[in-house]
């Protein structure tokens, strides 16, 4: 029985057009750009990674959140991952195919097994080891490598970042006749800051492109889906449209809101929004990430999530009550530098600074700076 967690919209024609992109340039890597969890990774898996086996591309997926403080770490894992599915095939017929033949006794009755082959070990620096992976991945696997990193900034946030993303240029570079490459990114400041600031490794190196969130198709299927479920009952597309816009364009949390109308049979979309901003496990969730923020950084929240220039004059004010004395710029800059490496502030499409997810802004714009004091 079909639900609503089934529904899925997959996007051929844009892994195609992505895929000829890469192709068409080699060496040069593809870097799409969009916030967190508007199914950037779920294309990789679903869509781009199906295209590039069929376009004979062995696609190798590493999250590079996977190991944060090591981003290089978390690649050549996933190469050496991917190398060993290549070189060791499921199954004892798989790895017996592999395995060379010593002596053949007497009408093939008996076999003598030789050793497995061995290459001398993999380089131990990392940078090294990513080159002889690339390498050793593609001659095993008999056609070109796509090194799909997700969340590519990471790069950025290790203190040795500029001379892994040199490195990883040097190797996209050298084999460009064998490895392709594309980035994702959920922060634009960084990726634009590793991509395109001069003198950075990566300087004009990569395409950058911003990632389409998914349009009215996949709206459509959930309202298709709710009058499956209620009959004389239907979801308004403008509505949907206009919540989705709301929510930051998130595909997984539109469709629990769906879900949530369908389970109590409601066909109003905002007041569905309503009473998933009082849900006592949301406000649970976001009082956890007020938490570990002094008062400065919770009071400074609340004026950007109100729409305030967190250097304007009124707000530097307002921002005093926090710490009993006006804050100088120096500490409101090194304070968003501070949320924005928590994941909690973003730069938004004006080039102002805004809260990361638009819910979470909703949330607080509901609160005042006392009630922000215990959260």
């Amino acid at each position: 029985m079909k639900t609503f967690d089934d529904i899925e919209v997959r996007r051929p024609a844009l892994a195609k057009s992505y895929l000829a992109l890469i192709d068409a340039q080699p060496g040069r890597p593809l870097a799409m750009f969009a916030p967190r969890r508007v199914g950037k990774t779920h294309f990789l898996d679903h869509d781009l990674a199906p295209a590039a086996r069929r376009a004979k591309w062995l696609p190798v997926y590493a999250d590079l959140w996977l190991q944060k403080s090591a981003p290089l770490a978390a690649i050549n894992h996933a190469l050496e991952e991917a190398l060993d599915e290549v070189n060791v095939p499921a199954g004892a017929l798989g790895r017996l195919a592999k395995t060379p033949v010593k002596k053949l006794g007497a009408l093939g009755a008996s076999l003598d097994l030789g050793d497995a082959p061995s290459r001398r070990p993999l380089p131990a620096a990392p940078e090294l080891r990513l080159d002889t992976l690339v390498v050793r991945l593609a001659e095993a696997a008999g056609r070109p490598v796509l090194l799909m990193l997700d969340e590519i900034q990471a790069l950025g946030d290790v203190p040795d970042g500029e001379r892994i993303i040199a490195s990883l240029r040097a190797v996209l570079h050298k084999r460009r006749d064998i490895l392709k490459s594309v980035f994702t990114g959920s922060s634009q400041e960084a990726m634009v800051r590793m991509l395109s600031t001069a003198g950075s490794p990566m300087y004009q190196f990569a395409q950058l492109l911003d990632f389409p969130v998914l349009g009215d198709d996949y709206l459509q299927a959930l309202a298709d889906h709710f009058a499956t479920v209620h009959a004389r009952k239907s979801l308004k597309l403008p509505d949907l449209q206009r919540v989705f816009a709301r929510i930051g364009h998130k595909p997984g949390l539109m469709r629990d809101l769906v879900k949530a109308l369908s389970a109590e049979g409601q066909t109003d979309v905002d007041a569905g929004v309503k009473r998933f901003l009082q849900d006592g496990r949301q406000v649970a969730g976001w009082s956890a990430l007020l938490q570990p923020l002094d008062l400065f950084e919770r009071a400074l929240l609340l004026v950007i999530a109100q729409g305030l220039p967190p250097m304007g004059r009124d707000t530097l004010d307002r921002l005093a009550q926090a710490q009993g004395g006006r804050p100088t710029v120096a500490k409101v800059r090194a304070a968003i530098e501070r949320l924005r490496r928590a994941g909690l502030l973003a730069r938004g499409g004006n080039g102002s600074t805004a809260i990361d997810d638009p819910l979470f802004a909703e949330y607080l714009q509901g609160r005042t700076l006392e009630q922000l004091r215990a959260p």
